[in-house]
C-alpha cells in the first residue's frame, strides 16, 4: 500500500498520522509506504505521478486536499490498484461531475473521512454551553478554504449557531491552520470586537494564535481546539483551552484494517458501507486529556489494531476502530 500524504514530513500531525498507520500496518502484516506532499499540490501530483511510473501498488490512499482527488482518479483510471480516499473525500460537487466510488472510476473502492461536522458541532455546542443561554459574541476560525474538513467543521458550527440565537457570530476568517496567521488575525479583528468572549477553533494552531493576541492585549477569552499535539493537550489540562476534540489522528491506522481485510476477501462495503465515517472525533474532558497525553507520549501506544478487523471479530456489522482503550 501506498499513502499519498498531504502533509509536511516534519508536521507532527500528519507524521504522527503516518507513525499509526505503520504501527498498524506491523500489527495487519501490510507492507506501506508514505509520499509526503508537503502541502504542495504540484508535490503531490509529482508523488502520484512516481507511483504511476513504478509498480503499481495494490492500493493507493489518497486524500483530497486541495481538491486534487479527481486528478488522481484519472490519473489510475485504467491501473490494477485500488484506490481509496481518506481523511478527506471528494465533494458533492466533484461526484456530481465524475461519479462515487464504485462507479464511473471502478478502481476506486471508497473513502474513510472522521466526523469533522459532528467535531466542530460538539466543540460549539460545548463552548455555547459555558455562556449559560446568556447572550454572547463569538469569532470563528477556520482552516485553508480549500479543505473539505475545515468546511465541514465549520458546517458544524453553523448548525450548532442555528440552535442558540442567543450568540452572535461576528466574523469566520481563515486561518489556514496557522498560529501566525490566525495571531495576526485576532490582533486585527479583537479590538473591533471588544464584546467577544467565545474562540472557535478548527484547529489547536489557530488557537494558540488567538491565545497569544489576546494575552497581548488583555483579554479573556474561552476556546475550542482540535488535534492531539502534547501542547494542547496540557493546555485542555490546564484550563487554557476549554473545549477541546480529538481522536482522528487514528484514522488512517483505521483504513489499514477496512483495507487489510478488503484484500482477505473481507469487502468493508457489507459492513458499513463503500463511503463511511468514523465517529474517531470526540471531546475530552481534563482527566481524558491527561490519559491521552500520557499514552501518546509512549514509543508504542499500546493498541493491536487486529482487534478492529474483521477476521478477529466475524459477527461484527459495522467497523468500531475508536481511541476508547487509549482513555481507560
Amino acid at each position: 500500500m501506498v499513502f499519498l500524504n498531504p502533509g509536511y514530513a516534519n508536521e507532527r500531525f500528519w507524521s504522527d498520522y503516518s507513525r499509526y498507520m505503520q504501527d498498524a500496518a506491523g500489527d495487519l502484516g501490510v507492507e506501506l509506504e508514505v509520499l509526503y506532499g508537503e502541502r504542495d499540490p504540484e508535490r503531490m501530483l509529482r508523488n502520484a505521478q512516481q507511483v504511476f511510473a513504478g509498480k503499481h501498488p495494490d492500493y493507493l490512499i489518497f486524500t483530497n486536499e486541495l481538491f486534487l482527488g479527481p486528478a488522481l482518479l484519472r490519473l489510475f483510471e485504467n491501473s490494477d490498484a485500488r484506490l481509496f480516499a481518506l481523511h478527506s473525500t471528494l465533494t458533492q460537487e466533484q461526484q456530481a461531475l465524475i461519479g462515487g466510488s464504485r462507479e464511473y472510476h471502478r478502481n476506486w473502492i471508497g473513502s474513510l473521512v472522521p466526523n469533522d461536522e459532528e467535531a466542530g458541532y460538539l466543540m460549539a455546542r460545548e463552548l455555547i454551553a459555558l455562556t449559560h443561554g446568556k447572550p454572547a459574541e463569538l469569532l470563528a476560525f477556520a482552516g485553508v478554504n480549500r479543505t473539505p474538513s475545515s468546511t465541514l467543521r465549520q458546517a458544524g458550527l453553523q448548525r450548532a449557531l442555528s440552535e442558540a440565537p442567543h450568540i452572535k457570530l461576528m466574523q469566520a476568517v481563515h486561518g489556514e491552520w496557522q498560529e501566525q496567521r490566525a495571531y495576526e488575525q485576532a490582533i486585527a479583528l479583537l479590538p473591533r470586537y471588544p464584546a467577544v468572549s467565545l474562540i472557535w477553533s478548527a484547529n489547536d494552531e489557530m488557537a494558540f494564535g488567538v491565545l497569544r493576541a489576546a494575552n497581548e492585549l488583555g483579554r479573556t477569552l474561552h476556546y475550542t481546539a482540535l488535534n492531539n499535539s502534547e501542547r494542547v493537550l496540557k493546555a485542555r489540562i490546564d484550563g487554557r483551552i476549554d473545549i477541546l476534540a480529538s481522536g482522528h489522528f487514528l484514522l488512517g491506522a483505521c483504513a489499514l484494517v477496512m483495507l487489510s481485510d478488503h484484500a482477505r476477501g473481507l469487502d468493508f462495503a457489507e459492513r458499513g458501507g463503500k463511503d463511511q465515517v468514523a465517529s474517531l472525533l470526540r471531546t475530552v474532558d481534563r482527566a481524558q486529556s491527561k490519559q491521552l497525553l500520557e499514552r501518546l507520549a509512549q514509543p508504542d501506544i499500546g493498541m493491536d489494531f487486529r482487534q478492529f478487523s474483521v477476521l478477529s471479530q466475524p459477527q461484527r456489522q459495522r467497523y468500531q476502530c475508536s481511541i476508547a482503550s487509549l482513555l481507560e
